[in-house]
């Protein structure tokens, strides 16, 4: 039809290489069926297990087997295919080789638009201990934790076990410094099990966290924007197990949920303070949840972790809050689109100034 506006291709990223593999495929597929077909055309681009890259009918059904499958190595194809270039590419991937850095550098060498945050924001947040310094250095409540080496814990279990008894009370929580979704954390109610909650984070990173486990409400805060981030209500969850984990997050869909969270206005005002704060410190774009605990008695907020690409399944708190605040899923993933390209457009205005 004449005059007729292209659409806009969108370049879905999803799949990858982490343990949270599965929980990608589900959140590209939820943003995909809520991209506006008149406006958008979405290009799925599927990232394997074993890391090649290649088309796919639509994220609901990421091939078996990648027909025509080439590297993206820089030094093993002369140019990006043609069959895989978008207006704007949208990571879906949750976890290392995907959300940590890794995938914005190869966008940021190749110069084109992508949503959310950049390399270092990107792996500030997936490393817990860089991501904990960030929250430190900008005055942000955070929970007694020490950071833990596998060779350390390898050359000197007895003083690494020690130096826990000495540093925390019980209960503790014990988690790998590089992974997502719960996987691989443990909470530690005797110390008996503290040996085994360390294998069990060292079997999915060289570096680990201990931390001090507090009497807490749990809440989660949606923030959105560039420069001028906005942070949705509150939302407060109630796991059905000792802890939000893996099966409870993904598979059993017990915890409850609380939209907006129950709690009186100045505090509700402090979660969103702390939350944009959080997503400044370590100077995040685009989009990011943040988890905070409220602590029982004292109502003390600690802010716990920052996750730079959130879940966006049918139960995913970030698009679930945003929507209890007003913006609804479609106008979400168009509004991290717009912010992908103003983003990227704001960066060729300054090399541009720069240029003789």
């Amino acid at each position: 039809m004449p005059g007729q506006r292209r659409k806009t291709v969108v370049g879905l990223l999803f799949g990858g290489r982490s343990a949270e593999h599965e929980i990608s495929l589900k959140s590209a597929a939820a943003v995909a069926e809520h991209l506006d077909p008149r406006r958008f055309k979405v290009l799925p681009i599927f990232i394997a297990k074993d890391g090649r890259w290649g088309r796919a009918d639509s994220p609901a059904a990421p091939p078996s087997r990648l027909k025509g499958a080439r590297s993206f190595l820089p030094w093993a194809n002369k140019s990006l295919p043609a069959a895989l270039k978008a207006d704007i590419y949208f990571p879906v991937l949750h976890g290392p080789y995907g959300e940590d850095g890794t995938v914005q550098g190869l966008l940021e060498m190749a110069d084109v638009p992508y949503v959310g945050a950049g390399v270092l924001a990107s792996a500030a947040g997936m490393d817990k201990a860089v991501m904990k310094s960030l929250f430190a250095a900008r005055g942000l409540p955070i929970v007694n934790h020490i950071v833990l080496m596998d060779a350390e814990w390898r050359e000197s279990p007895g003083a690494i076990l020690d130096r826990i008894r000495t540093a925390f009370r019980l209960p503790l929580f014990v988690k790998p410094a590089n992974l997502g979704s719960s996987v691989g954390i443990s909470r530690v109610n005797d110390w008996v099990g503290t040996a085994k909650a360390l294998a069990a984070a060292f079997a999915y990173d060289r570096k680990i966290l201990v931390e001090q486990g507090v009497l807490a409400r749990e809440l989660e805060c949606s923030v959105l924007g560039n420069d001028e981030p906005r942070a949705s209500l509150p939302g407060e969850l109630i796991p059905h197990r000792e802890f939000y984990d893996y099966d409870d997050k993904y598979n059993d869909g017990r915890t409850e949920f609380k939209l907006p969270a129950p709690l009186p206005p100045p505090l509700t005002a402090e979660v969103r303070r702390l939350s944009i704060e959080a997503f400044r410190a370590v100077d995040c774009a685009g989009m990011a949840r943040v988890d905070l605990f409220l602590e029982d008695g004292s109502n003390r907020l600690y802010v716990n972790e920052i996750n730079t690409i959130p879940g966006f399944t049918a139960i995913s708190m970030y698009p679930r809050l945003w929507e209890a605040t007003g913006l609804p899923f479609a106008a979400l993933v168009e509004e991290l689109i717009r912010l992908g390209f103003e983003r990227h457009r704001a960066k060729k205005r300054r090399v541009d100034r720069r240029s003789p």
